[in-house]
């Protein structure tokens, strides 16, 4: 009778285990960079793409939504294109993560693009009735 509830114990023991692994396996975010996508591509298989917009690639087209740039990880870089408006934190010398395939043409097709913002929080130290009119002027200016 003893055995039986050792063994019992054990089998949802380890199914426990695979269960929670199977959970943070699942949910971590993982992605290659451009040097490694660069080592071994393959076609039309999904990847996660990591690294900086590189300075002066990103090029927008909003009557067709045709967004391209380049990511880059300091070694190598890579053309990406991506139908859809681009997030509000993407812009150039920032990171992104982008989610999608890599073409047989020599491009990585977007399919998601997750832009990186600085982990750093820096309060607001103008708390003057100044900044605060500054503050309102800038939410009502056009294109803000």
């Amino acid at each position: 009778m003893k055995a039986k509830f050792i063994v019992g114990g054990a089998v949802i023991a380890v199914a426990l285990a695979y269960l929670i692994y199977a959970g943070v396996t699942q949910s971590a975010v993982y992605f290659v960079t451009p040097s490694e996508l660069q080592a071994a591509p393959v076609a039309s298989k999904a990847y996660r793409l990591g690294g900086l917009v590189a300075p002066g690639s990103v090029r927008w087209e909003p009557r067709t939504l045709q967004l391209s740039f380049t990511l880059t990880d300091g070694k190598a870089s890579v053309p990406v294109r991506h139908k859809g408006t681009p997030p509000d934190l993407f812009g150039e010398g920032r990171g992104a993560i982008v989610e999608g395939r890599w073409a047989p043409e020599g491009y990585f097709t977007a399919a998601l693009i997750l832009a990186k913002h600085s982990e750093d929080y820096k309060a607001p130290t103008d708390h003057s009735e100044a900044g605060y009119k500054e503050l309102i002027k800038s939410l009502r200016r056009p294109g803000s």
